[in-house]
Formats: C-alpha cells, structure tokens, sequence
C-alpha cells in the first residue's frame, strides 16, 4: 500500500526589512524575523515557554496596523511588510530599554550572567547613551531560593520566564510575583522555595540577566573564559545533549542544548551538578605492565600492546569481560570484537538505578532509572546486567576466573583485593587504578567520553555524538583505539584512525549500527534502525 502523503504546509510570504520569505502560516513574527536573518530584540518570549508579551521588547512596525506590535504574539498574514528598524520601533525599544535601566544595577564586572547577558547586548545595540534619571535606585538585595538557585531582586527585569517554566514545564508552583507595578518582585510561596525540586535550575538558563544565578557556578568563571563544547549529558540513559563549558582543562558546568526529539531545551538537576568525577585528577597516565618480579612498569604504547597481542595469542579457555555504561558504544563493540578473536565469552556490566522523575510539562524527559548514559548500549552489545541498583557487587564468579580478564572503565572499586588473581590474563582499560585494579598484568590508560569522540545510545535507541572537551592526561587514549590497534595485532584488519572508523566498525557486531552513517548522526543524533530478525532485542 502506497504511504499516505502529508498534507502540504500552508505558506504565506512576507517583506521584514526589505527581504521577502516565505514561512508557514501562523509563525510569530519573532521567528519569522529570525528565518530572515533578523534578530529582534526580547525578553519574556522563551521558545519552550508561553509568550505574555510583557517585556515590551521586542516591538517592531507592522505596515497598515495602528501601532507598534509585539513580534512574540503577532503572527504573520500574507504580504504583510515588517519593519524591525523604523525610526518608531527604534525609539520605542530605546525608551523600553531605559526604563529597565532606572533600577538595573552596575553590578556586570561581578555578574555571573556578564558577557551572556541579552541587557548588556541589547543596550549596546539599541540603548539610550546614558540614562536620565536623577532619584537613586532601589535596592532588593538577594534571596536564597532553595536549592541551587540565587536571586538577585535587584537585577529582575520581570520577563517572567522564571515563574513560566516553574509553572508550565515543571508544573510544580514554587514561584510567582508579589505586589504590583514598580514594587512587583519574584518570590517563593512562604519557605518553600525551590528545595527539592529536580528541575529548577532551568530557571538560571533562561534568565535573560543575572538576576538567578547557580551557587554551584557562582563566582567560579567568566562567560568568556569559558570553551563550549557539544556532548551528551553521562548522568542516565535519557541522553540530554549538552554543553560541557570547560576552563583550565576542568569542567566548570553543563548547560542543556536544544535538541526537540530528547530533552527540547532543559534538563535535570542530577545530570547538570553531577560533573564532578570527571575532573578527577587521580588518572592512570601510562601504560603500565607486570614485569617478572609482580611490580608495574610504565612503557610506550607500542611496547605495551606488542606484549600484549602476543600474551593473547597464546591463550585458551575463553574470555570474560567486566564493561562500564559511561563507556562509548565504539569502546563496547571494540571490546566484544577483541573477545570474539581470542575464543569468546561473556561480559557484564553494572549500573546504579534509582527513581525516574518525569518533567510534566515535557514528558519525552526524564531522569530515567540507569544513571548511565550507555546502558542501552551496553545491553546492545552483549552485556548482561549484574549487581545491585546501587552499582556495586555481581562479580564474584568472575573475580576468580581463569582464562582471560578484561575490565573496561569499571573502577572495581568494591571488589576484593584479589579480584582476577586467577587470571591468565589480566587486562585493565579504564582511568583509576584501585587496589583490585592494580592485580592487571596490562593496564592501560583510556579517556573519558569528555576527553574523545564516540557515541551513546539512549533509551529511544537513539545514537548521538559526543566531542572532546579535554584534554587527555598523560599518555590516554580512547579505548576503541586502544583495542583497535590491539585487534590488529592479533587479527588480519587494520586499525582504526578515527571515531568514524571505529563506528564504522559496530556493523560487524551489531549489524543495525550498519543502516546508520556517522554523517547521519550529525549534532542530534539519528534512531537506530531495527535489523532484520532482531526487532525482539
């Protein structure tokens, strides 16, 4: 049977500062403005948020309408001509502009917000040269929210945004205005405030100004020392895609990035705070190998995995694995294709689980139960689950096996001291060595996602890239390289050079990996088709 053919989107053309477009029927003359190229000045107007057309910004010239509208609400009609730059809406957004400026503090040079602040951009592009008023301005001072959320009443220009999302998305009402006119405030309802919530910190993202601020950054940066890289947020298996906002090789916080079919503009407390462990500074920096007297030696790389696919090559008995879920899909189809050349085997992965909390107002996000971002993945691959929902235990039939041992990233930071004593072989890949570790005969220092490219699945089947945002410590290497080249050693193909490669390489183990191009993922990601005969997995 022939697909049902879409119905055709209904366009309408229309002139914005003497540019001709052509958008759908209905578009807001904001988003229209922004198809020609034309950025129009606002506050109150968020894309994920209704439009109260209240901050009075971003009013533009409509030819034949009696006055000034506002381009958040107006909606485009056929042959209708905008102007963003007449000298009427120029004035009116100036004059705008200097009444927020009456109270506005000149806090910018210890504003978390200055050098991201739409006041600072709008008033350079647009504002009045200098302000006229004479009468001092108030003061507020700042409240504590709850939570990770500051406010400083001082800088509000009351766009609302914040009392919106709480409201909307969140549909938890912890925020709303009191009094009227020029004494209206944000404020919590009595001492709840906004301890507790999972979701609030999407009111600093939006904050057009300094007036939320995070206590986590607070102080700790400035917006232009900061490097932004697009990743994906590690904290569960829901994917957000993120930005990793680095200085002095640290991460110093992530911030949601739009992506509508994942997390549309926000994400959730647990996976923006929860960033520490990557900057932990406890890495393995070089490959490291028994020698004959038990004691570790540090070697070059070439050395190290020389002896190593040697050791491989003359080993028996089947492999066992132990993989991480922080772990990229390239890392985890790279390991189950080294294991298939050495004989085979089994491997598992652990994972800490823990209640999901759906965002109502957006309900494709949650905080979902695997507090990884690659579990899907793992499971793809096949590895089987093991240990308890707090991630720990479920090795103890594979802390005394006898063949060949591999440990992908899983610290074994609960395993016993002798945990792979019995191995023939033990090899470690991973960033920390602890104690259990440290009974490898090879261990070999991998990055982290934020120090590599690769990719995750997530709990959509979705498959998404990540970039480098660090770098590496020392002599680490991502683990899909570092078992590529070890592949290679004991096998007939080449390693691989790339991410690319290493993605390219998935199909031989899971052929659906296949039906998708690393072209195809782009910045958000693509679905991961169902292969023929494995639409049960």
């Amino acid at each position: 049977m022939a697909d049902e053919t879409k119905p055709a989107v209904e366009t309408v053309s229309v002139t914005i500062d003497g540019m001709t477009v052509n958008v759908e029927k209905g578009t807001r003359l904001l988003d229209a403005c922004a198809a020609a190229g034309v950025d129009v000045s606002h506050y109150c107007y968020h894309p994920g948020l209704s439009a109260p057309a209240q901050c009075r910004m971003c009013l533009v010239e409509v030819e034949k309408a009696p006055k000034l509208v506002p381009a958040c609400v107006g909606t485009v009609a056929p042959d209708m001509v905008v102007h963003t730059q007449s000298e009427k809406a120029l004035k009116a957004r100036e004059g705008v502009l200097e009444f927020y400026l009456v109270n506005h503090p000149l806090d910018c040079p210890v504003c978390d917000q200055a050098g991201e602040c739409k006041l600072q951009d709008y008033v350079a592009a647009e504002g009045p040269a200098m302000g006229r008023s004479k009468e001092p301005k108030r003061v507020l001072g700042r409240d504590d929210f709850g939570g990770d959320v500051v406010f400083y009443a001082d800088r509000c220009v009351m766009c609302t945004r914040c009392v919106r999302f709480m409201r909307e998305v969140a549909q938890d009402e912890r925020l709303t205005v009191v009094q009227r006119g020029s004494r209206a405030v944000i404020d919590t309802f009595f001492e709840e405030g906004l301890t507790g919530s999972l979701w609030a910190d999407n009111i600093v993202d939006i904050c057009p100004v300094g007036a939320l601020v995070s206590k986590d950054f607070l102080h700790k940066a400035r917006a232009w020392d900061l490097d932004r890289t697009p990743s994906i947020c590690p904290n569960c298996t829901q994917g957000c895609n993120v930005r990793l906002e680095t200085r002095d090789n640290q991460v110093q916080r992530l911030k949601p990035r739009p992506n509508p079919e994942v997390n549309a503009h926000w994400m959730c407390d647990f996976g923006r705070l929860n960033y520490q462990w990557i900057n932990r500074v406890d890495r393995i920096e070089a490959p490291l190998v028994r020698d004959a007297s038990g004691r570790h030696v540090s070697m070059s790389w070439a050395d190290a995995l020389t002896r190593l696919a040697d050791a491989l090559r003359g080993q028996a008995g089947g492999a066992a694995a132990v993989a991480s879920p922080f772990m990229a899909n390239e890392d985890l189809g790279a390991l189950q294709r080294v294991m298939a050349a050495v004989g085979g085997g089994e491997g598992v992965f652990r994972c800490e689980q823990g209640e999901e909390v759906t965002l109502p107002g957006f309900p494709t996000l949650a905080l979902r139960p695997d507090r990884a971002a690659n579990a899907v993945g793992a499971e793809l691959f096949g590895y089987a689950r093991t240990g308890g929902t707090d991630g720990r235990g479920g090795l103890e039939r594979l802390a005394g096996h006898t063949g060949v041992l591999f440990v992908l990233g899983d610290e074994l930071a609960d395993a016993p001291a002798d945990f792979g004593a019995n191995a023939s072989l033990f090899v470690y890949v991973g960033q920390h060595l602890s104690p259990a570790a440290r009974n490898a005969h090879f261990v070999l220092p991998a990055t982290t996602f934020a120090e590599m490219e690769g990719t995750f699945t997530n709990l959509q089947r979705r498959v998404q890239r990540f970039w480098p945002a660090l770098r590496a410590p020392g002599m680490a290497r991502p683990a899909w390289q570092i078992l590529g080249v070890l592949l290679a050693g004991i096998g007939d193909g080449g390693a691989p050079g790339t991410a690319a490669d290493a993605f390219a390489g998935l199909a031989s183990v899971r052929p659906e990996f296949g039906m998708l191009s690393w072209a195809d993922l782009g910045a958000q990601g693509a679905a991961l088709p169902e292969a023929v005969g494995q639409a049960g997995d």
